[in-house]
């Protein structure tokens, strides 16, 4: 029996995983699908239009009421011409002021405030001015920011920048 062939039997291993990669792995996978999901949820806004006026049938302003509305026209040499409502139908008078905290930012406080004891008045609490600001081509960017700014200051949040002027709203840039 010496002769036959021998079993070479080998030697045994430990064999031993490293699961530390496995585990940032998932980890990472994990923090994926969290930010994905977090991201992926509708994100709203409220939307505050004007209050509807049934059967006013104006042609320029449709059938909304204009009390909220309040336009800031930016002409050149930092010049603001502000007043409520539409041009046309306007109650109150043109106003021209600054950009100094007496001037836009006290006008600015004092027509949000009335509006919104207007709207708390007719049991819409909490609707405040709509601002139209209207840069001339005359106008400089840093004028834009600075109405912008003191709208936040404001805590105005409904606002509109437009560049189309009415005829009546260039002939008021024209004069000052």
């Amino acid at each position: 029996m010496k002769n036959l062939p021998q079993k070479v039997r080998s030697k045994k291993l430990k064999s031993r995983v490293d699961l530390t990669v496995m585990v940032s792995i998932s980890f990472l996978l994990i923090i994926f699908f969290m930010v994905v999901g977090e991201l992926s949820k509708p994100k709203i806004m409220d939307l505050n239009l004007p209050d509807l006026n049934r059967g006013c049938g104006e042609p320029i302003t449709g059938c909304y009421k204009t009390d909220r509305f309040y336009t800031v026209l930016l002409g050149e040499n930092d010049k603001i011409i502000t007043y409520s409502g539409i041009l046309n139908f306007s109650a109150e008078k043109i106003t021209k002021t600054n950009y100094s905290k007496n001037g836009f930012r006290k006008e600015l406080s004092a027509i949000n405030k009335k509006i919104l004891e207007y709207s708390a008045a007719i049991g819409k609490p909490n609707r405040g001015v709509i601002v139209f600001i209207k840069p001339s081509r005359k106008s400089n960017y840093g004028n834009l920011v600075a109405i912008l700014e003191e709208l936040r200051l404001a805590n105005i949040q409904t606002y509109n920048i437009d560049d189309y002027f009415i005829p009546e709203e260039e002939k008021l840039l024209a004069l000052n």
